[in-house]
């Protein structure tokens, strides 16, 4: 079994971050299955709602991955200092936190999701759709908020591969009830609805029952104290990617607005499809990142800066691989994958490939700064690693999505997208130089 202490070649490296990159895209996949069976068998107005309102659900799913990644970095880090019981107290403070937390936002989504629909401009049928489909989605966000999380924390616990096992049953039980509700049953957005809730339960809840029990892992459930100083670090640290996962979605409500104006519905549609894609493309490197940062954070807290500095090195060369086969893949597959989505549509169809072929240039560089971001989040450096997420999901897509319409119209929206994501690695790389001498790679 790798252990977190070892010193990681690239082999090793691969075989301990596989189940996390397999991971994320499993939950990415289990995602787009839910479009896919609501644009063919439900209609397109309903696949626009599904798109238009899933960035209000990602918002207050992101506490998950902040609670995740914060609390790896942080119990890594503990650990690596052979503070083990700690590591353990601090765990489980973390996850029933987490779970009291869903359960707040989960009422106040219920709450507010008509008001918010309504004020981001859906109307009619839209508007309808889109709330019915969110509010039951939105019954089972504790346990999606501790989907996100376990998805962290299964890496810290030298258990990437038990994580996977729990993503692949998630997901499959939301493949085979989309399957069953919507293509068979005929229960449309709702069955969807209840298909993606009723595998973020499995998905949060078979681990929590795990970690409760004695098990073989690092982390398991302990007594424990509320300790608001050390939730507050949790919180500060993994801010970086509850603002990445937040301005990701505040950006798509401003690229549905955009192109509402450009293209109506279909623009919508056609976004749609590029970020179900996109979640999955970019499932690889956020997968690699989660997967790689519990080894950071442990040689962090170890003093090992000559592995720190290996780390980084082979990560930077890693992604780059990855850049490029997903360019490639998005470039090749842009046109059957809108097919699979939008092919009863003509028009749609090739709004979707053109925008495809532009998009998919973004492969390139987002891989970057997302490792970046996590580097600096595993270092218990919350500050830096929020400052790339913050600039690349909102400060460089605002700008660019504002600016370029205004010169190329509806192409405007798909190049700002790949201008963002340029100007992020250029962020990026600033950060990692300015660090150096105080963490000691390179």
């Amino acid at each position: 079994m790798i252990q977190l202490s070892d010193h990681f070649t690239y082999r090793r490296l691969l075989r301990f971050t596989f189940p996390s990159i397999v991971m994320l895209v499993v939950t990415s996949i289990y995602g787009v299955v839910d479009g896919f069976f609501v644009s063919n068998f439900v209609g397109k107005t309903p696949f626009a709602a599904v798109n238009f309102i899933y960035p209000v659900l990602m918002i207050l799913g992101s506490a998950g991955f902040m609670f995740g990644t914060g609390g790896s970095a942080l119990i890594t880090k503990t650990m690596g200092e052979g503070r083990r019981q700690e590591a353990n107290e601090i765990f489980s403070l973390l996850v029933w936190a987490s779970l009291a937390c869903g359960v707040v936002l989960a009422v106040l989504g219920v709450v507010l999701l008509r008001p918010l629909a309504a004020l981001l401009g859906a109307q009619g049928e839209l508007l309808e759709t889109s709330v019915l489909y969110g509010r039951l989605v939105l019954l089972a966000l504790p346990c999606y908020i501790l989907q996100f999380e376990f998805q962290c924390l299964f890496a810290a616990a030298e258990k990437p591969k038990l994580g996977l096992m729990v993503t692949v049953a998630a997901g499959g039980t939301n493949m085979l009830l989309d399957a069953l509700f919507v293509g068979v049953l005929r229960w449309g957005l709702p069955g969807a609805a209840g298909a993606t809730a009723l595998s973020q339960v499995m998905g949060g809840l078979i681990p929590l029952v795990y970690f409760a029990r004695n098990n073989t892992s690092r982390l398991r459930l302990v007594p424990c104290r509320f300790q608001g100083r050390v939730l507050g670090k949790i919180c500060v640290n993994g801010s970086s990617e509850l603002m990445s996962n937040i301005s990701s979605s505040v950006v798509s409500m401003l690229y549905n607005l955009q192109l509402m104006a450009q293209a109506g519905e279909d623009g919508v549609a056609a976004y749609g499809v590029l970020m179900y894609v996109s979640l999955v493309f970019q499932g690889i490197f956020i997968g690699y990142s989660v997967g790689c940062a519990p080894v950071v954070g442990f040689h962090y807290g170890a003093g090992h800066a000559g592995e720190l500095n290996s780390l980084l090195k082979q990560s930077v060369i890693l992604t780059g691989g990855f850049s490029i086969a997903m360019c490639l893949a998005g470039e090749l597959l842009g046109r059957p994958l809108a097919r699979l989505f939008v092919g009863y549509d003509p028009a749609l169809l090739e709004m979707t490939a053109h925008a495809f072929s532009i998009f998919s240039l973004s492969f390139l560089f987002s891989g970057f700064a997302i490792f970046g971001s996590s580097f600096f989040t595993a270092l218990n450096d919350g500050l830096t690693s929020a400052l790339i997420s913050f600039l690349r999901t909102l400060v460089f897509q605002v700008a660019a999505v504002l600016v370029f319409p205004l010169f190329w119209q509806l192409d405007g929206v798909w190049w700002s997208i790949v201008a963002a994501e340029v100007m992020a690695v250029g962020a990026t790389l600033l950060c990692i130089l300015l660090k150096r001498k105080r963490y000691g790679y390179l």
